[in-house]
């Protein structure tokens, strides 16, 4: 008996029709559109196997592997996109302030803080990991089931488009991640636009030129005797 693979794109929601109030900081669109591009094209593959009723392809393509490596090369760009982001507003903001190169490239993102910035973007991702192990524990069952198991053939039909409605979810949760993204750092970007030089290399050169000009200025009104040596280069 071959397996049908249902259609995902409904179970798929707002990752394929977004509902927004506002657009992200961040673009995000192509890449919500690549991922859910990527999963139709994995059901595709899936169909296209059943019709060749070659079971160990369907359930190859439509596995927990291929649904958590596009749901991770998501994350990852995402990632990228939101440091990207972060690092320009620093850029633009130490650029305005007139921060010299060498401190302004040390407010930039390091390895640890992007990250992290990653790990926040793939929290969401919990719900979707799950529902893709309980994925991969019916496809074993679907895998050696007789045309019979008409209940593993089901759950496994449920188990994908429960894990379509659980990537829908994770996205949103990316989504709002990366908006407290933007918040996360606003303080920071902030602190650099409030930057100013220091001025103690100006006080430092000028406190003792300004000490000799006023006893100068002292000596010549003959308010200070002046020394020997000074007293016989002015002629005094």
């Amino acid at each position: 008996m071959p397996l049908r693979v249902p259609e995902l794109a409904p179970s798929l929601g707002r990752l394929l029709v977004p509902r927004r109030l506002e657009e992200p900081w961040v673009p995000l669109d192509d890449i919500r559109e690549e991922l859910a591009t990527r999963v139709i094209e994995l059901g595709g593959e899936a169909r296209a196997a059943a019709a060749r009723e070659d079971r160990d392809r369907v359930l190859d393509a439509v596995s927990r592997r291929a649904w958590l490596a596009a749901w991770e090369g998501a994350v990852r760009r995402s990632g990228e996109r939101v440091v990207a982001a972060v690092d320009g507003a620093i850029e633009r903001a130490a650029r305005r302030v007139r921060m010299p190169r060498r401190p302004r490239r040390r407010l930039l993102l390091v390895g640890s803080e992007k990250r992290a910035i990653a790990a926040r973007l793939a929290a969401g991702g919990e719900a979707l990991v799950a529902a893709l192990d309980a994925l991969d524990a019916v496809a074993a069952r679907v895998r050696d089931a007789s045309v019979l198991d008409k209940a593993a053939h089901a759950d496994w039909q449920e188990a994908l488009r429960t894990s379509a409605r659980r990537l829908e979810a994770a996205w949103l949760a990316l989504e709002t991640q990366v908006a407290d993204e933007q918040r996360r750092w606003a303080e920071e970007i902030d602190a650099v636009a409030r930057w100013r030089p220091s001025l103690w290399p100006l006080i430092a050169l000028w406190t003792p030129l300004a000490i000799v000009l006023v006893w100068l200025g002292l000596v010549l009104g003959g308010y200070v005797p002046a020394p020997a040596w000074l007293a016989a280069r002015l002629g005094f």
